[in-house]
């Protein structure tokens, strides 16, 4: 690979982006220290980490994300959980969805109100950190991919200005319904980049139709090859059907090993050469 760290003067999307992308998701799951030390060696001045601790019967222990500055990018890194963990809290139908950003639609409360205990933070560093009009990136795996469309969106609505360059997301669930989804169409169009592998299970999750994914999406087929478009339906089915038993969230399953941030980034990585 010809770039060996982030390209922090990158304004649109390519496959060495993603790659990129990529690796700031897999970091938010590290520790504050190697973070830190990732962060500086990838040209990043400044890091802020962000955490918040829930309460049972919340199925998340914790929410974590960081976001590190340069004097040319600003990049907001959210930390994913497990897939189980996903279907336990999505199972919950017992709460309404809750208003999505500026009121616009709706949203899943658990993704909501684990955004809630942290968005203020985020913004805050964003507003700080950003002192010579960098660009703006989000990422995030799984559960940290759902928070970070949803943390741009709320940015954005927020400040116009704030505006992010690029919203970069791997095994998300889907989030939100129609209302939102065109809400966030209006204004990111080309900057919103997911990322789905073969026969990854949470982005089955919550189901249709009541929530939705936005439109762009990268497949990463059975054989690894990176297709820049919707997968035909016929094509998608054959994809999904290797391997998936009765039970899609089983440690075992195809569905949960190619969640893995590691088999994304395998992927990509390979694409990218």
């Amino acid at each position: 690979m010809s770039v060996r760290t982030i390209d922090h003067t990158s304004t649109g999307y390519s496959t060495r982006q993603a790659y990129w992308m990529a690796e700031a998701a897999k970091l938010a799951y590290r520790t504050p220290e190697e973070i830190e030390r990732t962060a500086r060696e990838w040209g990043f001045d400044r890091v802020r980490h962000h955490e918040t601790v829930f309460t049972p019967p919340f199925p998340l222990e914790d929410t974590q994300a960081y976001t590190a500055a340069s004097d040319r990018m600003i990049l907001v890194g959210f930390r994913g959980t497990e897939p189980r963990k996903i279907q336990d809290w999505l199972s919950d139908g017992s709460t309404p969805p809750w208003p999505g950003p500026a009121n616009k639609g709706y949203v899943h409360h658990g993704f909501a109100q684990a955004l809630r205990s942290i968005y203020p933070e985020v913004r805050d560093a964003v507003v700080e950190l950003r002192d010579n009009d960098q660009t703006i990136w989000f990422t995030g795996h799984s559960l940290g991919g759902a928070l970070a469309f949803l943390a741009a969106l709320h940015l954005y609505f927020e400040d116009p200005r704030l505006l992010a360059d690029g919203v970069y997301t791997y095994g998300q669930p889907r989030v939100c319904d129609r209302s939102l989804v065109e809400a966030h169409d209006e204004a990111f169009a080309d900057r919103t980049h997911r990322f789905v592998n073969n026969n990854d299970v949470v982005p089955l999750v919550p189901p249709a139709p009541v929530f939705k994914h936005a439109p762009t999406l990268h497949h990463i087929d059975a054989e690894g090859r990176l297709r820049d478009q919707q997968p035909s339906f016929v094509g998608g089915l054959a994809d999904r059907a290797k391997g998936l038993g009765a039970d899609p969230f089983a440690a075992t399953s195809a569905g949960v090993r190619d969640h893995s941030m590691d088999r994304y980034l395998e992927a990509l990585r390979a694409n990218v050469r």
